[in-house]
């Protein structure tokens, strides 16, 4: 029985033995892998590295342009607000003139001075309501032409005025805000 043992016994030192020869091949295989991956890990981390700079940079880019586009639509909701009534009150103007028209004629008739006092009703309810959207008459009378908000239709030379004075009102102009909506026909002294 002893013989048994000791063959065992053997048999598993030569196990042993053959175990650890395996481990350290393994682990010297890993060190010469480790080694061939360290050079071939700083070539692949330089282009990670420029691939990651590249994605960044483009990442900047997009929130860059991400938020000028939330600010230029910010910026075109509050100006479509602002100006919102603008295509009501471009229709309107005729009217207005035509009002203005009516009510420059005399009439002497009794009758139809209750037409022209209602006339003027109307004429001033409608003004209050254009002033409380934000326009307003562009002013002329003794005025200095300005190309922005004036039109100039007529040039004139006339005694009394300066030059490039506006000399008389041809149809009145009108502003949205900050916006003419439509400038003032004007004569200007040369």
């Amino acid at each position: 029985m002893e013989e048994k043992d000791v063959q065992q016994q053997e048999k598993e030192d030569v196990k042993e033995e053959v175990v650890e020869d395996a481990e350290q091949e393994l682990v010297t295989e890993e060190e010469s892998a480790e080694s061939e991956e360290i050079t071939v890990s700083n070539e692949e981390f330089e282009k990670l590295q420029q691939e990651k700079n590249e994605l960044q940079d483009r990442l900047l880019r997009v929130q860059a342009e991400y938020d000028n586009f939330r600010k230029r639509t910010k910026k075109e909701k509050e100006a479509d607000l602002k100006y919102k009534s603008q295509s009501v009150i471009t229709e309107l103007l005729p009217v207005l003139d035509n009002f203005e028209r009516a009510l420059q004629v005399e009439i002497e008739e009794k009758a139809a001075k209750g037409v022209v006092e209602g006339l003027e009703m109307v004429y001033r309810q409608l003004k209050t309501v254009l002033e409380n959207e934000g326009v307003t008459e562009i002013e002329t009378d003794g005025q200095t032409f300005d190309p922005n908000i004036h039109q100039a239709v007529m040039q004139v030379q006339e005694e009394g005025y300066e030059s490039n004075q506006i000399v008389e009102t041809m149809q009145k102009g009108y502003q949205l805000k900050d916006r003419v909506i439509r400038p003032a026909m004007v004569k200007v002294n040369q």
